[in-house]
């Protein structure tokens, strides 16, 4: 059974920085899309960076190119969310993900999987964790 552990959000002002953490455990890593996923208030819930297990590219929603960097380190079984030069708009409640790669997986990873909210049923999610931005 997937599950997914978010921690390290938090309080920072407008310019700081955050690392969010994602422990997860029960599914074969190299058949996976992972990825981090926000929802705001009153807003549909977004997709942010995601990759591939079994590759090495990572993908990046354009709202947060050049200031977010998702890593993966496999010994500990988690990911990471480094988030740098933080906005207001980036306040919401952040959320770890992951679904099946499929036959396409490099593809579904860097598009659909980040870019369609009507699949979000079919992934596993964690209990997310706040992130609050101050300007």
């Amino acid at each position: 059974q997937v599950q997914l552990v978010e921690s390290g959000g938090g309080s920072v002002q407008a310019g700081g920085s955050l690392r969010l953490s994602c422990i997860t455990s029960g599914f074969v890593y190299g058949r996976y899309c992972v990825g981090w996923f926000r929802q705001a208030p009153g807003k549909e819930r977004e997709g942010v960076a995601s990759l591939y297990l079994g590759g090495s590219s990572t993908y990046y929603a354009d709202s947060v190119k050049g200031r977010f960097v998702m890593s993966l380190d496999n010994a500990k079984n988690t990911l990471y969310l480094q988030m740098n030069s933080l906005k207001p708009e980036d306040a919401a409640m952040y959320y770890c993900a992951a679904d099946h790669a499929g036959s396409s997986p490099s593809a579904y990873c860097s598009g659909n999987f980040l870019e369609s909210p009507h699949r979000h049923q079919y992934y596993n999610w964690g209990q997310g964790t706040q992130v609050t931005v101050s300007s």
